[in-house]
């Protein structure tokens, strides 16, 4: 069953037990670095810590990432400043990767939106998308990110027998799913081959 956004809870068996193991800075990679793994960066709101572990269990366990969140940095600022953004800054620049956790309270949030569009200024489509959650009583079309699944790829799956307009399959899966105006179809691209791009 195809599900451009997903329920939440729908990773909760993937949850790690603790995120303190996210919350120190990703440093640039460089030759003599002995972890290889994609490093990402996860734009979230603070009151989806819960959501949150589920979705870093998933992308660590099924993609090999290494996720970087600030919630939990203990070198953030304990009162928010502009030493928090500067930091910020520093940790998207860092990591090759950035996915806002697209629920409905982090699409309402001024921090979540401002890391986006830093993110978006910094690693541009290639390397940015959206992974969209709602309550499971909000159906898809009152999802409130529908706006920005518009702009930006996104998280998507893909279940057997699901087809293209044309008739071709899509092989079963997750995807970064982009919108192309005008008509066409979009592009899809195995979430695997994306980290790897």
């Amino acid at each position: 069953m195809r599900r451009y956004v997903f329920n939440e809870g729908s990773f909760s068996s993937y949850k790690v037990s603790t995120l303190n193991e996210f919350r120190e800075p990703i440093l640039r990679h460089d030759a003599f670095s002995s972890d290889s793994r994609i490093t990402v960066f996860i734009s979230h709101k603070h009151s989806d810590l819960e959501e949150l572990r589920g979705v870093i269990g998933f992308l660590e366990k099924e993609y090999s990432v290494k996720c970087y969140i600030d919630s939990r940095d203990p070198s953030m600022p304990q009162i928010t400043s502009g030493v928090t953004a500067s930091k910020i800054k520093e940790r998207i620049k860092s990591c090759k990767k950035f996915i806002l956790l697209a629920t409905e309270d982090a699409i309402e949030s001024k921090w979540c939106n401002w890391e986006l569009g830093f993110g978006d200024a910094n690693k541009f489509k290639d390397h940015i998308a959206l992974f969209p959650i709602k309550k499971a009583d909000v159906s898809e079309r009152e999802y409130k990110g529908n706006e920005y699944m518009q702009i930006y790829p996104y998280i998507t799956y893909f279940g057997q027998g699901e087809k293209f307009s044309d008739g071709e399959t899509i092989t079963p899966g997750y995807y970064i799913r982009e919108i192309k105006p005008a008509g066409n179809r979009g592009y899809l691209t195995p979430l695997r081959k994306w980290f790897e791009s």
